[in-house]
Formats: C-alpha cells, sequence, structure tokens
C-alpha cells in the first residue's frame, strides 16, 4: 500500500495542479498623475501578449480614482473574471467600448470578448475565425476575419490563389449571435463606416508572405444587403482605416517592405459620390488617432534591404492634409521609446498615451504626454501594449 501511494500520489497533484484556476493578481499602480474632472472616467488597455504565449490581458487606467491621482490596474481580466477558461487568450487584437459593452478582439483564440464596460466583468463570447477589428453601427458589430487559419492553409504556403477570401461578420450586440457575413478581399485589417457603407482595409498579408503579392484594395460593403459593390484600389498591405469628420477616410499602406515604404491616403468622394483616392503622404504612419483637425500617429518604417527601423512622430492636419508637426513631444522620455506600438488621444482635454511594446516578451509601458508634449508619467503594462479605448460615464453616473 506504501509503495503504491508513493506511485499515485505525484500523479494526484499534477491532476490537482491541472484542474486549478491559476489567477494572476491584480496590481494597483499609483502613477502619481493628478486627476482632472471629466465625462472620460477611465481607460481600458488590450495588451496583445506575444503569438502562442496565451498572455493577452488587460489593464484599467483610472482617472477618476478618489485620492484624485491616477491609478493603474494591472491585469484585471483574470481577477475579475476567475472562473474563465485560459482568461483573455491568445493575441489581443482590437479593443472598443460600444454603449455599456466592452468588445476585445482576441485574434488567435478565434473569439470576441464582451463583458460589462464598468468593470469588465464577461458577459459572453462571440467565435469568429482569425479575427482581427471591429467597427459599431445601429445595434450591431462588424468584425473583419481573415477567415483563414493563422498562418495561412496549406494551399497558400503552396501559392494556390484557391486561399480564402477574407471576411466581416455581423453580430446582434445584445445577442452575441452572428446574423450575416460577407466576402471581402484577403487578409481584413482595419474596418471603418460612413452613412450605411462599411469600408475594408485589404492587406494580402499571407498572400506577400507566399509571394502572391499583397492586396491593395479597400472593400466597400453595402450594410443593407451585406454585399461588397465595390473595391477602390490604393496601395499595397492596408492596414489602418479610420474616418474623420469630414468624411473622409485616412488608410494606411505598410508596402512590401522592400522597394514600396510605407505610406498614408486619404479617400474623399468624387463628383458622383463615390469614395476615390484624393491623395497621398509620404510618410510612414504604423497607428493614428483623430481628434477633430489633428491626426496624430507614429511611423514604424522596417526595411528588410538595410534590416533597420525608423521611427518618427508627428500631427497631420486631415482639412488641409498637410503634416504641420514633426514631433509629438521633445521630452527625452519619448525617445527613449524603444518600439512604439499604440497611441490615443484624450478627445476632450487632448492630452495622448503612447505604448512602447520594447522587446515584445516582457511588460511594456504607458507614457502619458500632457497637450503640450510635456512628460507626465509612465507605468508598466502587460506584454505588447497596443490597443485603448476611453470609458465615459454612464448616464446614470451624471
Amino acid at each position: 500500500m506504501k509503495r503504491w501511494l508513493l506511485y499515485i500520489w505525484p500523479l494526484l497533484m499534477l491532476t490537482a495542479c491541472r484542474n486549478d484556476v491559476m489567477v494572476v493578481p491584480m496590481e494597483d499602480i499609483n502613477t502619481g498623475g493628478k486627476t482632472v474632472k471629466s465625462e472620460i472616467i477611465g481607460m481600458y488597455l488590450l495588451n496583445e501578449g506575444n503569438m502562442g504565449s496565451n498572455k493577452s490581458s488587460l489593464d484599467y487606467l483610472d482617472l477618476s480614482a478618489s485620492d484624485s491621482t491616477v491609478h493603474y490596474l494591472r491585469n484585471i481580466y483574470s481577477e475579475r473574471n476567475p472562473t474563465t477558461v485560459m482568461m483573455l487568450g491568445d493575441v489581443g487584437n482590437d479593443c472598443q467600448i460600444y454603449g455599456s459593452r466592452l468588445w476585445l478582439v482576441i485574434n488567435c483564440s478565434n473569439k470576441v470578448e464582451v463583458a460589462r464596460a464598468e468593470d469588465a466583468v464577461r458577459i459572453g463570447k462571440v467565435d469568429i475565425p482569425n479575427c482581427r477589428y471591429v467597427a459599431f453601427k445601429d445595434g450591431y458589430a462588424y468584425v473583419s476575419s481573415y477567415v483563414s487559419s493563422i498562418y495561412g492553409d496549406r494551399s497558400q504556403e503552396s501559392g494556390d490563389s484557391s486561399s480564402p477570401l477574407g471576411s466581416v461578420y455581423k453580430v446582434d450586440t445584445l445577442s452575441l449571435g452572428k446574423v450575416d457575413s460577407c466576402a471581402v478581399g484577403y487578409q481584413p485589417e482595419e474596418i471603418a463606416i460612413l452613412g450605411n457603407l462599411l469600408f475594408v482595409a485589404n492587406s494580402g498579408g499571407y498572400q506577400g508572405m507566399t509571394g502572391q503579392g499583397y492586396e491593395s484594395t479597400v472593400s466597400v460593403v453595402d450594410l443593407t444587403t451585406m454585399q461588397e459593390t465595390s473595391k477602390i484600389e490604393v496601395a499595397p498591405n492596408l492596414h489602418r482605416l479610420r474616418a474623420d469628420q469630414y468624411g473622409q477616410l485616412w488608410v494606411t499602406s505598410r508596402g512590401n517592405y522592400m522597394d514600396q515604404p510605407s505610406t498614408i491616403y486619404w479617400l474623399v468622394k468624387d463628383a458622383k459620390g463615390k469614395m476615390t483616392v484624393g491623395g497621398h503622404l509620404d510618410q510612414p504612419v504604423s497607428d493614428l488617432c483623430i481628434v477633430g483637425d489633428s491626426l496624430y500617429f507614429y511611423g514604424s518604417q522596417w526595411s528588410e534591404v538595410t534590416m533597420t527601423n525608423t521611427v518618427t512622430y508627428g500631427i497631420i492636419n486631415v482639412r488641409t492634409h498637410e503634416i504641420v508637426s514633426t514631433s509629438l513631444s521633445d521630452a527625452p522620455e519619448i525617445r527613449k521609446i524603444r518600439m512604439p506600438y499604440g497611441i490615443i488621444v484624450n478627445p476632450i482635454h487632448h492630452d495622448f498615451y503612447l505604448m512602447d511594446a520594447k522587446n515584445y516578451v516582457s511588460s511594456g509601458e504607458l507614457l502619458h504626454f500632457l497637450p503640450d508634449g510635456t512628460f507626465d508619467w509612465k507605468v508598466k503594462t502587460g506584454d505588447i501594449p497596443a490597443h485603448a479605448a476611453f470609458l465615459k460615464k454612464l448616464r446614470s453616473e451624471k
């Protein structure tokens, strides 16, 4: 009996460990920054986590703490949802708030997590393969999807052009049920809605990696019929797509990393009311945030030829289509950012935040700057901080 116990005890312990839910404790960090009374009471930050590590995490910036200082709550999702299997999952790709709900697109886990915006307590999820970005209109969420597996299927690897087109899925925001879908271009990225039309930036990322050439179009989808009605030829390997207050669309091209550099284009309506390319700026733009007439950006341009990465910052006037500033801050802290990976601007006060992914495999940083570019504070985040959304007071709180 004793000998039997010696053999079976390690197995029992291993089974118990596998069944236990490992909850990483939340950290409450006082940044030292001062809170300002505002309709904006906080900000969620989604950390991507390195692909394959299942380390996507959610942080919260409390901008209305009772002690009048800004607090950063690191890793809140696992604490507030301790029974959720595998926590958030693998690679957080987008973070948006619509109404009273928080939407988190988890790319490699093939799902969109939906939680209460007020406290990040989980409501449910929507299963969508290789999902990328989300946009909303009239009670529906629209989610772009590569459809195929994370690294592309075997037909793509062999150069077969029969690999699946990407899609946009239509989801009821209350029931979380998928109600429709529409095929678009290969490997669609960000999406934007103007009126009753949805625009999709197609990248063709998998095609580019297998030598078939990148996509270079923006798909136009009629939301009434959920059908693609046309494509707008722009540039290779499209990524970001945002609308401004003038009804223009700003779309970024990552180029081919060789002889075609990263650029940013704007789309405008022609004489017939159809969107067309209005022009472009020879400025690499990796991420952007539009507030009023100002498009804040950072650009990270990688060259396979020189094997170097060049980072730039600035502001574009969306009305005049001119670069009005080639800097966001003169503070030495911005020059110490190792790998900028996200930017978001407070739409009320115009202070802004930059996210630093560092080496991609360990904790990143969130840096806060005042509207004039003065450095305020920085704090440690999860791995690869990249996507953020401001939380406003709910109507009942006003």
